[in-house]
């Protein structure tokens, strides 16, 4: 009965896990979103752009280098005599192209001369330029533009076609007029091989993309299944946004997975620099941590929910304890007694086994009060609590009935074998040293037997095991007495 009053545990258990598991959840999950917000905002306001000058830097003394000695070449005057004076000796310029491409560790050098048609390479002249041929086409490109150069990439037919980047720089006389197309190149690999360097040396794609969105030059030849970004997922969207600003942070969506892409406008090579990163990467490290926080939360829930539970658990003990227990004797009181009184009555009902009721009274127990005060009276009704237990069964049932009552329900047990435990009782308490200190006048108890006859309600075995209490009051105490 006391437990029907108290909340259920699981319930409650189920509350407390539930609003932990909310409240951690809640929180890790808000955290991660916040940290995953900040670093993309810090990879794409800074560290992308911070590594697009790093990688710009390095392209100043790798790629731009080349730039360089071909506009050296265009403005050297030895070249442009040497073509004014007829192109003669052609010794004295295949040796000069040798001296470039040694001094300046380029793959190629060349000269093209717009009066001859002459394709001078440090081996002698290689060829003549022809309008009608497709692979010249660079040169007579190179002579009706404006810009004093370009960068192309082709096919170097002096290196059995190795694909090459070309600096194609306008040759001009003294007056403006136009020469011819000299320059250097670069093997393609050995610009890709930099790249791949890069990449790995700031853990980000690195390509490069020329004004038409031509894929030009890429660390992993597998970053674009296009060679143009106006056809690639996720960047033909952005592609005339990227192609038109000097520079900028953008992120797109490609199988799946967000891109984070600053983009920069390299004027030396008027190229446009992709550098970006995953997001998934980049995040990488807080995913982990946000494994992790879900697992300590886990963890920690599990705690405070066992916790809990044990606390519950020792509290509904406890409040159980105090429902169904007295106080000062520590005996079942009246309310659990009538729970165990029902359940030993149908016991016997069923099995048709003995049940004897004893009731029992401390005789003159306000005389104790009055000459020795209530500390004593609580003493001695502690005391002859504690021999109740000692001496009865673990199947009985005692408890407090009332001020200094106790009834006790005796299982399997007839009148006559009631009557011999009952006046056991008697006889320990009336002899009891620790009760002789409490009153040194004596102790002594009065006690009624009554068996369970069948058919008979509860009310009526215990009155008349009250009225067997209360002949042994009138034929003068400290006995007992069977109904």
């Amino acid at each position: 009965m006391s437990q029907m009053a108290l909340p259920r545990k699981r319930p409650v258990l189920l509350l407390v896990s539930l609003f932990l598991a909310l409240g951690f959840l809640g929180t890790t999950l808000v955290s991660y979103h916040v940290s995953r917000q900040a670093i993309r905002d810090s990879i794409l306001t800074q560290e992308l752009p911070l590594t697009s000058d790093n990688v710009y830097s390095e392209i100043l003394k790798d790629l731009v280098r080349p730039v360089f000695v071909a506009s050296m070449m265009a403005s050297d005057t030895f070249l442009r005599d040497w073509t004014l004076d007829g192109e003669r000796d052609q010794t004295r310029l295949t040796r000069y192209l040798r001296e470039v491409m040694g001094r300046y560790g380029a793959f190629t050098a060349f000269f093209v001369s717009d009066k001859s048609g002459n394709y001078y390479h440090p081996s002698g002249v290689l060829k003549r330029v022809n309008s009608l041929e497709n692979r010249d086409a660079w040169y007579y490109r190179v002579r009706a533009m404006k810009e004093p150069y370009e960068i192309n990439v082709d096919p170097d037919m002096a290196n059995r076609d190795l694909l090459t980047i070309f600096i194609n720089y306008r040759v001009l006389d003294y007056k403006g007029e136009f020469l011819g197309a000299a320059g250097v190149g670069l093997t393609v690999e050995a610009v890709r091989s930099a790249i791949g360097l890069y990449q790995a040396r700031f853990d980000r794609r690195i390509s490069f993309v020329d004004p038409q969105g031509r894929i030009l030059l890429a660390g992993d030849k597998a970053a674009y299944p296009d060679s143009n970004i106006h056809f690639v997922e996720g960047l033909r969207e952005l592609a005339p946004a990227l192609l038109s600003q000097k520079s900028g942070s953008y992120e797109y969506v490609r199988d799946g997975a967000t891109h984070l892409l600053n983009v920069r406008y390299i004027p030396e090579l008027k190229w446009f620099l992709f550098v970006e990163k995953t997001e998934d990467s980049a995040l990488e490290g807080i995913r982990r941590t946000l494994y992790v926080n879900l697992a300590v939360c886990a963890l920690v829930t599990l705690l405070v929910v066992w916790i809990t539970g044990v606390a519950i658990t020792r509290y509904q003990r406890r409040v159980e304890e105090m429902a169904t227990t007295d106080k000062l004797t520590g005996l079942l009181n009246r309310q659990a007694l009538d729970v165990l009184f029902q359940q030993s009555l149908s016991l016997a009902k069923r099995s048709g086994d003995p049940l004897c009721v004893v009731l029992a009274d401390l005789d003159h127990f306000k005389d104790i009060n009055d000459r020795h005060g209530h500390m004593a009276g609580d003493q001695a009704l502690r005391r002859t609590a504690a021999l109740l237990r000692q001496t009865l069964r673990a199947s009985d049932v005692i408890s407090r009935w009332g001020g200094e009552e106790f009834l006790m329900v005796f299982k399997g047990c007839d009148r006559d074998a009631a009557a011999a435990l009952a006046e056991k009782l008697r006889v320990s308490l009336e002899r009891d040293p620790e009760l002789a200190i409490v009153a040194p006048e004596g102790v002594t108890l009065s006690l009624g037997v009554a068996q369970y006859a069948p058919g008979e309600s509860v009310e009526s075995l215990v009155g008349r095991a009250d009225a067997a209490l209360y002949q042994a009051k009138q034929q003068g105490r400290n006995r007992v007495v069977l109904a």
